[in-house]
This record gives structure tokens, C-alpha cells and sequence, in this order.
């Protein structure tokens, strides 16, 4: 077996988007001859953006090593957090990160170094790793940093800042996997990367998953379910600020996050249920006290709060269809993000309702021939949807079924292969690397 030192911070007992992928990852890179050892944080849960589910350490191989960083990440105050982003300081959270995941994973024999990111800091926790070890390394972006048109930073100059530091960091890096075609594009446009060969590896899902038959439903009504973050309150935000950010520069594209509530579909399920059609709203994933007060008073609304993973999958296969948002951007811009949770409604083989942007999505969407797709704000869209598949549904019509093609191709083994033949490509010992280390 070949050893990767894995660095990921969000993983088991942690729950979540960000751990998906890597747990996913450990579990399969057994079977094609790579045994992880894992460098994580201490697993602690509770906030926004760690939900605790421990149904995903069963995911984990009982043989892999998995070394925490012992301590507590550091708590910062809103100030702090403030001067740090404005400054371009290295945060509280990143030392910790940075120096914690170097002193556990220094002296451990393998054959490369990988870091999943978010967080960015593993970038340079891995880097120095490399440097030490004497091995190559590979990054693995889950989202596309600096060019995430997600990420809005507080003028141009922050923006232009932080690109230099993630082209600095992912140029020293032997490998760099992207998560979409279009990231990898906008990645190839700076002349250190045009040359280099990318890997594109998405998110996916694993069918083991979704073994034995559908959850049994004892009701008549039309069922929309949403997995995942709401975005509300960002939303909300950004678009209060829309005009500053950008005399500001400080956001990529022009984007409404708020799109990527469920403030619109509200709007159109509103006007289905007027026409006396039964449609039921089921909401599954940490919610904020905004998300609530958009639904207000709304009755068929339900709020399941966080689900582990396999609650999830069982109240997606419980949907008569699949609400899919995404922040908006004016039309033929690209977006350069898969939502993904997209992956796991395709697996669930329910059809679909994407509100999206145009972008890797719409392709993906395309391809799988289960979605019905809308702009992200077309409330008359949504509603046309909606009352045309309830009326298909109380008519006994089969629903839309993914491709089997497009299934293949985003399943977790599939995946992990591609990965395998990244490290498959780097893994030999680099001269150059091991001659730096031990002059060091």
C-alpha cells in the first residue's frame, strides 16, 4: 500500500458539504491501493458550518490513521475577524491550522501530501509538509478560492491580494485538482498555470447510499424538498451592500446571493397553492432565525433541522422534486461552482427543479435529462414547473429519471479513481524535493 498524508480539517465527527468529499475519498482510496492517514482538527461541532454527524466515521476504514491537532481551534472577536480580513493578516485560526497540521503530520512516511481546501491555509500547511517530507503535493480545491464569485471581499485591492497568495501557493504545488471545468478555467488564464495540465475531479455521490427501495409516504401532496445551507441572510446582506461592493471592486462577478434561498420559491409555491394544488415545502439543514422569518406564517413549510447524511438521502428519495438554487449572474456568465448537493440529488433519481445560472450545472443538468431548468429569480418559471409536474403526478406520469451515462460518471469509486491517478502520476520521490529537505 502507498501512503498519502490527507489533510482535510472538516472531517468526522463533523457533518456537513465540506466533509462529503473527503470522507468519501478515504473510504475508496483502500480498495485502489492507497492507505490514508488523515490530519485533521479535533472534531469539534456545533456551529453554523459544523454540524456534528457521526453516521460518517462508520465511512472511515477501521485501519486508517486518523491524527487531530490536539488543541482547540482559537476564538476571535468580531473585531479581530474584521482587522484580519482588512489587514491581510494570517488569522488567529490559520496559525493554529497551519502550525498544528505541520507538527502532526512531520516525520510520517508517505508517498505525497494532499490537502482538501477550504480551508486555504491547508495550501501552506502542505507545502511545508512537502518541503520537510522530501514528497510532492497535491492541491485539491472544493470550491475556487479567490475565484469564487461567491466570495466578496471588502475592495478590489483585498481581492487582487488574495489571488496573488493563491497563485503563489497552488504554483508550488505538483498537482492541482479543480472541482469544475470552468474553475479550471479561470485558473489556466494566468500564464503559470496555461501550460499545466489540471485535473478536474467533481463532487459526486455513492450510491451505496442509496441502496433498498424509497422511504413509504402515507400522503398526497406534492413534495419539494431542499437539502443544504439556505443563504438568506448573506443574501440579504450583499444586497444591501451591492452598490459599495462594487464601486469597491471587491466581488469577481456581478452576483445575487439571494437566489440561493428559498425566498423565490416561496413566491411560486405561493401561486401554485392558489390555484387549490396541495404542495408541501420540506426544508432539511441548519437554518438562521432570517430563514424562518422569510417563511413566516406559511403552514406547509416544514423545518427538519440538520439531518445526517443518511436522513438526508431518505428525505431526498421522499421528494416529488428537487429545488436546486443558485446565486444569480447576468446571462452567459458562467458559474464557476457545482452546488454539492446537486450530485446527490441525481443519485437519488428524483427529478429535478434548477433554478441556476448558466455554468457547469446547466451542462451537468443537460446531460442527466432529469431537470426542469429555470433562471435563479424566475418565480413564473418555478410555478410553471411545480403545477405542471403536480398535474403529472396526480395523472399517474412516471417521473424523469437521470441518464445511467451521467450517473457513472459522478459516482464516488469513479471519482476516486481519477484521483488515484493523480497520486499514481506523483508519487515517485522527487530529487529535487528530498535534496532541498535534507539541506534543510
Amino acid at each position: 500500500m502507498k501512503r498519502v498524508l490527507f489533510l482535510a480539517y472538516h472531517f468526522p465527527p463533523t457533518g456537513g458539504a465540506g466533509v462529503q468529499r473527503s470522507v468519501k475519498f478515504v473510504r475508496y482510496l483502500n480498495d485502489l491501493g492507497w492507505e490514508a492517514v488523515v490530519v485533521t482538527g479535533p472534531g469539534t461541532t456545533g456551529s453554523r458550518w459544523t454540524p456534528p454527524d457521526e453516521t460518517l466515521a462508520a465511512e472511515v476504514p477501521a485501519s486508517t490513521p486518523v491524527l487531530r491537532v490536539p488543541s482547540a481551534p482559537p476564538k476571535a472577536s468580531r473585531w479581530r475577524r474584521r482587522a484580519d480580513r482588512w489587514l491581510g493578516t494570517t488569522t488567529p485560526f490559520g496559525r493554529w491550522w497551519i502550525d498544528g497540521a505541520v507538527e502532526v503530520g512531520r516525520g510520517q512516511n508517505v508517498d505525497l501530501v494532499y490537502a482538501s481546501m477550504s480551508p486555504y491555509e491547508s495550501a501552506e500547511a502542505a507545502a511545508r509538509l512537502s518541503a520537510e517530507l522530501g514528497r510532492p503535493w497535491v492541491a485539491d480545491l472544493r470550491d475556487p478560492w479567490a475565484l469564487d464569485e461567491m466570495i466578496v471581499y471588502p475592495s478590489r485591492f483585498h481581492r487582487l491580494r488574495e489571488l496573488r497568495r493563491m497563485r503563489r501557493l497552488l504554483a508550488d504545488a505538483d498537482a492541482v485538482v479543480m472541482n469544475t471545468p470552468e474553475a479550471a478555467a479561470r485558473l489556466r488564464r494566468y500564464p503559470e498555470f496555461s501550460q499545466r495540465e489540471l485535473a478536474v475531479i467533481p463532487n459526486g455521490f455513492d450510491a451505496n447510499d442509496f441502496t433498498g427501495p424509497p422511504p413509504e409516504r402515507h400522503d398526497d401532496a406534492f413534495r419539494i424538498v431542499h437539502a443544504g445551507y439556505l443563504h438568506t441572510e448573506l443574501g440579504k446582506r450583499e444586497r444591501s451592500s451591492r452598490l459599495l461592493r462594487r464601486v469597491l471592486g471587491g466581488a469577481l462577478l456581478p452576483v445575487d446571493i439571494l437566489t440561493r434561498s428559498h425566498v423565490f420559491l416561496l413566491e411560486a409555491v405561493d401561486r401554485v397553492r392558489r390555484e387549490g394544488v396541495a404542495v408541501e415545502v420540506h426544508l432539511a439543514g441548519v437554518v438562521t432565525d432570517v430563514d424562518r422569518e422569510v417563511v413566516g406564517d406559511r403552514p406547509y413549510v416544514h423545518f427538519h433541522g440538520y439531518l445526517d447524511h443518511s436522513g438526508t438521502v431518505s428525505l431526498l428519495r421522499s421528494a416529488d422534486l428537487l429545488f436546486l438554487p443558485m446565486h444569480d449572474l447576468p446571462p452567459g456568465v458562467r458559474a464557476g461552482i457545482v452546488p454539492g448537493k446537486t450530485y446527490d440529488y441525481l443519485g437519488s433519481r428524483r427529478p429535478i427543479l434548477a433554478a441556476v445560472p448558466d455554468g457547469d450545472v446547466r451542462d451537468l443538468l443537460g446531460r442527466a435529462g432529469n431537470a426542469f431548468v429555470t433562471r435563479p429569480a424566475d418565480v413564473d418559471g418555478m410555478a410553471e414547473v411545480i403545477s405542471g409536474q403536480a398535474a403529472a403526478k396526480a395523472a399517474g406520469a412516471s417521473p424523469r429519471v437521470p441518464a445511467e451515462d451521467v450517473l457513472s460518471a459522478c459516482e464516488r469509486k469513479t471519482l476516486t479513481r481519477q484521483l488515484v491517478d493523480v497520486f499514481e502520476g506523483l508519487s515517485a520521490p522527487s530529487a529535487e524535493r528530498t535534496l532541498a529537505a535534507s539541506r534543510d
